[in-house]
């Protein structure tokens, strides 16, 4: 009977244990949330809104300049001279210069034809072309099939060169330093460079080499990005989104007003005596193309922005090989920025508003504020304010700004903006990543030089389930439950969903609809499904 009684006790003191555990816990939030709680969430309060204010000037003001760009029709042929190369009857082919075609590569199996072809392709005088093509493959198998498709285009009386060496050190600027030292380079005059998965179309030399020719002052010559699989799934059309922006706006706005902006490392044209003058291909940080350019830029090299001329190729379609693309494109700027700041600063070449241009806007906004305000502000600050009633964020910073700016950034796919909630939401979560990126960057430590080539499906993006003799391409499973989860994006959506929980049950702020969403979205890629979610 003891027995029996004692059990029945058990419940209650279990819930007497809870309960007194809750309140201890209550006891010690209201201790410690007027003297300390309410100040830290203020000053954050106020820094992410000076951030926000950064970013909505820098966005209004682009705004502004394409519109102006627009209306006045400041084509880059008009800013720059630019005459078709024309016959010469006495010089022959001697007239029009040497062009190298660099392509580095590394285990590009699925694309290794397409980018070989494309290059092979390209309409210019035989023997005033030189296509190198740089392998850092690994793979033995694939080394074969690239020095075959080589070896193929060779016999067809294409001046191609198969490259390789025996280590990968500085990885892609690494292959390209080395493929600048062979004897033949040295009767070129200028480089293209395109990535194992671009395509140039047959005219590419003819509509970008003219401003080389005409204009000395002239560095690179940069043409814009097309993508062929953007319809695949949600994740490519937000990618799609993001990057014409950055085409459409960024460097439109950089070529016509300071003829500079970041080279993308592909789809672009060097002039060689620039890229020598700039020191040539370091492999400090993981931008090698942005390095370049900013070495180049502070020697007074211009360069041009042709958005007509398109090169064809691929997103990453996967979110796992998104998110190695997206720590280095973020962790390298910041390296970079930390690297450079004082050599910009102190240089004497070119002028103080340009290197303003170059300190501020290029890199402290664009590549640095942007990542940090979007996911403290909208994934932490926000959410916390919940639980802190006292501390209030004014509409203007809360709702009008952020609209603006998505609004300025989704206008250049005016196709996709019926998807300006996914948009939104998919940006908040990769702003966790570009931000740890961003921290590792600048405090030079951890991942700060992990290069991991994107994964590319070229010809297997072409195959559909209904072609007839054809296998549907199955999307990437994943084996292991350790591959699927991404435990700091479970994290965070756990957070911001306890938050919307705690505003719809308690709270003043009403963001529980929009905090409700935000977890959604971070549940979403925490278990890595996004590459397959919502196909075309």
């Amino acid at each position: 009977m003891d027995r029996l009684s004692s059990t029945s006790l058990l419940p209650e003191t279990f819930q007497a244990t809870r309960d007194d555990i809750l309140l201890q816990f209550g006891l010690i939030w209201e201790q410690i949330r007027a003297p300390l709680i309410v100040p830290i969430m203020k000053v954050l309060v106020v820094v992410c809104l000076i951030m926000s204010l950064m970013l909505f000037i820098e966005r209004v003001y682009m705004g502004v300049v394409i519109v102006l760009v627009k209306l006045f029709g400041r084509k880059p042929e008009k800013r720059y001279k630019w005459e078709p190369i024309k016959d010469d009857v006495e010089m022959g082919n001697l007239n029009y210069p040497m062009v190298l075609v660099q392509i580095p590569m590394y285990n590009e199996k699925e694309v290794y034809q397409l980018s070989i072809g494309a290059a092979c392709g390209l309409s210019w005088p035989s023997d005033r072309i030189i296509i190198q093509v740089l392998d850092d493959s690994t793979d033995p198998a694939i080394k074969d099939l690239v020095q075959l498709e080589c070896q193929r285009w060779a016999s067809k009386g294409i001046n191609i060169k198969y490259e390789i060496r025996d280590n990968r050190n500085g990885y892609k600027a690494g292959a390209l330093k080395e493929g600048m030292k062979h004897s033949y380079v040295k009767q070129c005059d200028y480089v293209a460079i395109f990535d194992a998965d671009f395509q140039p179309e047959p005219d590419f030399l003819w509509r970008t080499i003219p401003y080389f020719v005409h204009n000395p002052e002239v560095g690179l010559v940069q043409a814009r990005w097309k993508f062929v699989n953007a319809d695949e799934c949600l994740m490519t059309r937000m990618q799609e989104m993001s990057l014409d922006y950055h085409f459409t706006v960024e460097q439109e706005v950089g070529s016509s007003t300071y003829a500079f902006f970041g080279f993308n490392g592909t789809a672009g044209v060097w002039r060689i005596a620039a890229l020598n003058e700039a020191g040539g291909w370091k492999d400090r940080t993981t931008v090698e193309d942005m390095d370049l350019a900013v070495r180049a830029s502070l020697k007074g090299w211009k360069f041009v922005y042709v958005g007509a001329v398109k090169v064809k190729n691929e997103l990453p379609s996967t979110f796992k090989a998104y998110r190695y693309q997206q720590h280095r494109w973020s962790c390298g700027p910041a390296n970079l920025f930390r690297k450079m700041a004082m050599e910009i600063i102190r240089n004497k070449r070119v002028t103080t508003w340009k290197k303003v241009h170059v300190l501020y806007s290029f890199f402290l906004v664009r590549k640095i504020v942007a990542h940090i305000v979007t996911f403290i502000l909208y994934c932490v600050v926000i959410p916390a304010t919940v639980f802190v009633p006292e501390v209030q964020i004014p509409k203007w910073g809360a709702v009008y700004i952020p609209s603006i700016i998505t609004i300025l950034n989704a206008v250049g796919t005016p196709r996709s903006l019926h998807l300006l909630v996914f948009w939104i939401l998919f940006e908040n979560v990769m702003a966790m990543h570009r931000t740890k990126a961003t921290f590792i960057g600048l405090l030079e430590t951890g991942r700060v030089n992990e290069w991991v080539v994107t994964e590319k499906l070229g010809d297997a993006l072409k195959s559909k389930p209904n072609n007839a003799g054809t296998k549907a391409i199955k999307k990437p499973q994943f084996s292991r439950i350790g591959e699927r989860i991404h435990l700091l994006e479970l994290l965070v959506g756990a957070y911001i969903f306890f938050c919307a929980c705690y505003d719809l049950a308690f709270g003043k702020n009403h963001y529980f609809i929009y905090l409700y969403g935000q977890a959604i979205a971070f549940f979403v890629m925490g278990f890595g499904y996004v590459g397959t979610f919502i196909p075309k």
